[in-house]
């Protein structure tokens, strides 16, 4: 499986094709990069899905995405999330959800498939916005994790440590087991 996948990954040319004509960047989306990888995975025996889940810590719902790879015994999954804004301006809930999905979806794919975006648009591109600085990974058996799990246990604010920290499922699950 892991052999396939490598293939997959170093065969896999998914060219930005898609252009915005505000910001001047080309970028790909997901259905490029499905596109892309159908050919490949049929190539090599493998089949993908996708799904999503919604969530919410405190007032922050969002969207987490799946993307597992399969050949029918053994599999490898990614995920990556999304933020939804449900009053984003100009579109209706069901848009909002949806481009929140469709953005998940996109990076869980580069996250499998090896696709580096650090040049893409969506990585340098501003939007008129300042740029934030990218929240560290709460990993286990670090320093950090132990603080977070006696905040937690002292009654704080699991919210709060979404806010600071980006973590994996699992240990956003563990955590919250603590409250």
């Amino acid at each position: 499986m892991n052999e396939k996948l490598a293939k997959i990954q170093h065969e896999l040319k998914a060219p930005k094709n898609q252009y915005n004509s505000f910001g001047k960047y080309k970028f790909r989306n997901q259905e490029d990069i499905l596109e892309a990888v159908k050919p490949l995975l049929f190539k090599h025996g493998l089949h993908l899905t996708i799904s999503d889940q919604i969530h919410q810590v405190g007032d922050v719902i969002y969207v987490e995405a799946k993307a597992v790879i399969s050949d029918g015994e053994n599999s490898i999954s990614t995920t990556a999330q999304a933020g939804i804004e449900p009053n984003r301006k100009g579109m209706d809930i069901a848009q909002s959800f949806g481009s929140s999905s469709s953005y998940a979806r996109k990076y869980a794919l580069n996250g499998l498939f090896l696709i580096d975006d650090t040049k893409d648009a969506d990585t340098t591109n501003k939007h008129g916005q300042a740029v934030v600085a990218e929240k560290p990974w709460l990993n286990k058996s670090t320093p950090q994790y132990k603080k977070v799990e006696e905040f937690i246990k002292g009654g704080g604010d699991i919210a709060q440590v979404l806010s600071k920290y980006r973590m994996k499922a699992e240990i956003k699950t563990e955590l919250e087991s603590l409250i």
